[in-house]
């Protein structure tokens, strides 16, 4: 592995017993084993859509595994597909197995409707795809380190010559934000750590809680959503570090959707809120509402990445 230096600011943790080590080694590739070359997990969720229903796709970034993104994905696209219905528009979802296969869709521009990180969202705007909204919460948009509960890291120097797992190069919250902290704070995270980058949000936590990775870059969200369903392995880790907070993920659509169809789904995404089915789904995905959006919205995020390029590296954009 290349050692790569970044801010963030992580704890290492202490290895844990060699079976465990023995079984983490499986989990290290959990989502980089879906290469670019395999075709992208693609189920659909509709509400059964007319015959003259015009059917758009919709791909969220990898905030979470493959499977689960399509489960609540899909039961958002369902609730929303119930309020499109007069308009003959039907939702669509489509789950990438990483960040690489999701930044190719963008740039072949193979989806209609996207939810992609910050930088992503920033990126998109060059290949063709309007910012209509956002997550809301930025206040939980932040990168958070984590290391095991035993660790005997206490600071950021104490990283020097350690494992970080990260979900992969373009990863705002859990990546980008991380390492200029780390630098910020005096680890150069390109030269003195050993950077893993292993696909998921999830596959960073279960590497860090059996020990393969002595500390994890994540965001909040991905963390609640661990302690929730995998409570055993949340016990054994914990975060020690927060980044500073950026504008949360945006929602963007591709400039051949008819402006009518971009409002109406605008529209949809952004009272969905207001029912109480609405609130269970959006708990799900870890936020609150949707809020509309613009370019300027992302100011603070073209800010945070010119100083990123000058402290930690020049980013390639959407071809890492």
């Amino acid at each position: 592995m290349d050692k790569t230096t970044k801010r963030s600011g992580i704890r290492s943790i202490a290895s844990p017993l060699a079976a465990l080590r023995l079984l983490a080694l499986c989990l290290l590739p959990l989502a980089s084993a879906c290469s670019n070359d395999r075709p992208a997990y693609q189920p659909e969720y509709a509400t059964n859509p007319s015959a003259t229903a015009t059917v758009y796709s919709f791909a969220p970034h990898p905030l979470m595994n493959p499977q689960k993104l399509a489960e609540v994905y899909g039961a958002m696209l369902y609730a929303l597909n119930r309020s499109l219905a007069p308009e003959r528009i039907t939702l669509k979802v489509e789950a990438s197995q990483n960040y690489a296969a999701f930044n190719e869709k963008i740039r072949r521009r193979q989806v209609h409707f996207a939810l992609p990180n910050p930088y992503q969202t920033l990126l998109s705007q060059d290949y063709g795809y309007k910012i209509f909204g956002k997550m809301d919460n930025d206040e939980s948009f932040c990168g958070i380190i984590l290391v095991r509960k035993n660790s005997p890291i206490s600071n950021i120097a104490g990283l020097k010559g350690a494992r970080v797992s990260f979900p992969a190069p373009t990863a705002l919250a859990a990546t980008l934000l991380p390492e200029l902290y780390m630098k910020d704070h005096g680890l150069d995270p390109r030269t003195e750590i050993t950077q893993v980058f292993v696909g998921t949000h999830d596959s960073v936590l279960l590497n860090v809680s059996v020990g393969v990775t002595q500390a994890g870059c994540t965001w909040p969200a991905a963390w609640l959503a661990f302690q929730k369903e995998q409570p055993d392995k949340a016990r054994l880790i914990e975060p020690r570090w927060q980044t500073d907070t950026l504008p949360s993920n945006g929602l963007v659509a591709l400039e051949t959707v008819p402006e009518h169809v971009r409002h109406k789904v605008a529209q949809a995404f952004m009272h969905l809120h207001e029912s109480a089915e609405g609130q269970r789904i959006l708990a799900m995905a870890g936020v609150s509402r949707f809020v509309p959006a613009t370019n300027e919205t992302y100011a603070p995020v073209r800010a945070f990445i010119a100083r990123y390029n000058s402290s930690v590296r020049q980013l390639k954009g959407l071809d890492e």
